[in-house]
């Protein structure tokens, strides 16, 4: 027959056990998420998971303070699921595939757009592209059609015309001028407007093709080809990889003294010689709005691509001052933005 000591020990035993399981069961409960929580998937393999929070202060945070502000908030009537480089492991197609089987609401594909084209015609991707109708993903700016709608940051032709023209005022001697590019996005659309602009300016262009994701030793190797190809400008052209790795490509542009237009102005924040760019928070905001519209029960098709029309002109005059170069006059007086 059990003690008195040993009953007490067996009694507080139980209180124990069936305290933790308690606990556990409340834990489980608070995690869940609301039972009418919609899901929304963010696909970013430029970055990691980690960058992908309210409080990261970057564009993704922008993203979801907007989508806070319109009501959507994570945790109460949203329920986001990130995928980051971490989940990339060196195949695109794989990645995509997985986020369709998931199945969320609605999918914002900072990059992969057109592998997600191909796996899902059902789910609503919100996207920023170059030209959607050129890649496949719009009949038209106004009335896209199909389940993917969000920014276009293509001009028309005329903005690479415009940024190798604002190179040559602060490098007249330009002659070999290097396009740093991905692939994917050179062969669907830019390729062909980015020739038809160097021709058109006179200028010998060689395309630097890198493949999507990059990371700092790709864009290194991709500048050091410039300069081995005998370029003495670049025009790097906007994705995600070069807004993460803009310190890497501004450091090494500089290493290698070649002077460079960029398509971010966080670019020449970093040291960057100049940039004319759009404003890529507006744009994450617009973004916010869209995937806010499709989760209210908005059909994608119906919701027209943003097509950026305004631009800005940024230059660092310290990397000017280290190339050697005399800032003329009329750049300084158009410049929206100079950093000292």
């Amino acid at each position: 027959m059990p003690t008195a000591v040993a009953r007490g020990l067996d009694m507080r035993r139980r209180d124990f056990v069936v305290g933790a399981v308690s606990f556990a069961a409340v834990t489980r409960v608070a995690a869940q998420p609301a039972a009418n929580s919609r899901r929304l998937a963010i696909v970013s393999v430029s970055g990691s998971q980690s960058q992908m929070q309210e409080d990261s202060g970057n564009y993704i945070a922008v993203f979801l303070a907007e989508l806070r502000r319109l009501g959507q908030i994570e945790g109460q009537n949203l329920t986001i699921e990130r995928y980051g480089k971490e989940q990339y492991q060196s195949n695109s197609a794989a990645l995509a595939a997985q986020v369709v089987r998931s199945n969320p609401d609605v999918i914002y594909a900072i990059s992969l757009a057109t592998l997600f084209q191909h796996e899902t015609s059902r789910i609503p991707i919100v996207t920023i592209t170059n030209d959607p109708v050129a890649a496949g993903f719009a009949q038209s700016l106004a009335r896209p059609g199909g389940n993917i709608t969000g920014v276009s940051v293509d001009a028309g032709p005329s903005i690479h015309g415009k940024r190798i023209a604002l190179l040559r005022e602060m490098f007249p001697a330009m002659s070999k001028l290097a396009c740093i590019a991905l692939r994917r996005a050179w062969g669907d659309s830019l390729g062909a407007p980015v020739r038809a602009a160097a021709d058109a300016a006179g200028v010998v262009l060689v395309s630097v093709l890198i493949d999507f994701p990059g990371n700092a030793t790709i864009y290194r190797n991709a500048i050091a080809q410039a300069a081995h190809d005998g370029a003495d400008a670049v025009m790097m052209l906007d994705s995600p990889d070069a807004l993460t790795n803009r310190a890497v490509i501004s450091e090494a542009i500089a290493e290698a003294r070649i002077p460079a237009i960029h398509a971010f102005v966080e670019t020449v924040d970093v040291g960057g010689l100049m940039a004319y760019s759009f404003e890529l928070k507006e744009l994450i905001k617009r973004m916010a709005g869209n995937v806010d519209s499709i989760l209210r029960g908005a059909n994608p098709g119906d919701i027209p691509f943003y097509q950026v029309s305004k631009f800005e002109l940024s230059i660092n005059l310290k990397a000017a001052k280290a190339l050697g170069l005399v800032v003329p006059v009329t750049l300084l007086a158009t410049a929206n933005k100079v950093v000292e």
